[in-house]
């Protein structure tokens, strides 16, 4: 065996510590930097990306939040306006004889027409913008070609199945 014929291990020696030599200088030089490069690289990519995310998800929080507080103002509203209805009619009830319960009868009929509609119309343009603002974070989260239709279809089969 070659490697254990001590008349040329001087120069094998010679030669290894010349090619390790060579290989640590292109290894440190040229190899390594690239790789650590690429790896930081990846890295703030990564993190831009965990950035965004976190910043997408604050907003669509906020989004729910001011839909939820819109949706509470309403109901609010409708339960003020339904007690003040009622307690009016109650006084008036007392104050005026037969004939006039059937007319505030109708006034009360009425006045819940106009309340279901504004209710109606108030839900109906807080799902027009839910239906808007989830394909605009569709469109942020990189899912495209989403239309603002696909988006009110997935609104009514999940109201559908709340119901």
């Amino acid at each position: 065996m070659p490697q254990l014929d001590f008349s040329v291990f001087p120069s094998q020696f010679f030669w290894l510590v010349i090619n390790f030599a060579l290989m640590l200088i292109i290894m440190s030089r040229f190899i390594i930097p690239k790789t650590a490069e690429m790896i930081n690289l990846r890295k703030e990519k990564i993190d831009g990306d965990l950035e965004k995310a976190a910043e997408i998800k604050k907003q669509v929080e906020a989004t729910i939040e001011k839909y939820n507080e819109a949706l509470a103002l309403a109901n609010s509203k409708a339960n003020i306006s339904l007690q003040k209805t009622r307690d009016e009619l109650k006084e008036t009830i007392n104050r005026r004889q037969a004939d006039l319960i059937t007319r505030l009868n109708a006034e009360i009929e009425a006045g819940e027409e106009k309340i279901a509609s504004s209710k109606a119309k108030a839900l109906q343009k807080i799902e027009e913008a839910s239906a808007d603002l989830a394909v605009e974070v569709l469109g942020k989260l990189g899912f495209s070609g989403i239309k603002v239709k696909d988006a009110k279809n997935a609104l009514e089969s999940i109201k559908k199945e709340q119901l």
